[in-house]
């Protein structure tokens, strides 16, 4: 008899370390060059495991992001949840492709992403910075690395 599988931790405990990676202090020139890695991770299993990782997942994420980040309660929240109902909705088409097409279809995500906190931003009166618009290529460099690496902690501990 296997022993339980431990599913629901290893993606919240991905999540984990990529909020501490988001928190994590850089120099000030790598500043703008941080990628989202929170909406990275949590655009991963949204692909993956649909039925696991969806809207209430991102919603409850945004919201920690806004509170680490000291941003406007549901901001964040509001941004990724609405980057995750993409991708669920394209989720079947996109996980098939080489993922250096996902590259591509992340970096859209990104832009969607950071032209709505940048629009959010500007509602709400706050300085509209342009410096997170570097993260959008970085994310969409690392997102082979971080593929390959929630993919391989799926298969190693068959997250399903």
């Amino acid at each position: 008899m296997a022993g339980p599988r431990p599913g629901l931790a290893v993606i919240w405990v991905t999540f984990f370390v990529a909020l501490c990676l988001t928190l994590l202090p850089l120099p000030g020139w790598a500043e703008p060059l941080r990628p989202e890695w929170v909406l990275l991770a949590l655009i991963y299993w949204s692909m993956a495991l649909p039925h696991r990782v969806g809207l209430g997942t991102a919603w409850i994420l945004g919201l920690l992001v806004d509170v680490a980040k000291g941003a406007v309660l549901g901001q964040h929240a509001l941004c990724m949840t609405f980057t995750v109902y993409i991708v669920l909705r394209t989720y079947l088409r996109v996980r098939n492709f080489p993922v250096w097409q996902q590259s591509a279809v992340i970096a859209v995500l990104l832009t969607v992403y950071e032209s709505l906190i940048f629009m959010l931003d500007g509602f709400l009166g706050h300085a509209l910075p342009a410096w997170h618009w570097p993260a959008i290529i970085t994310g969409a460099m690392v997102w082979p690395v971080v593929f390959s690496l929630l993919r391989g902690l799926r298969r190693r501990y068959q997250v399903a």
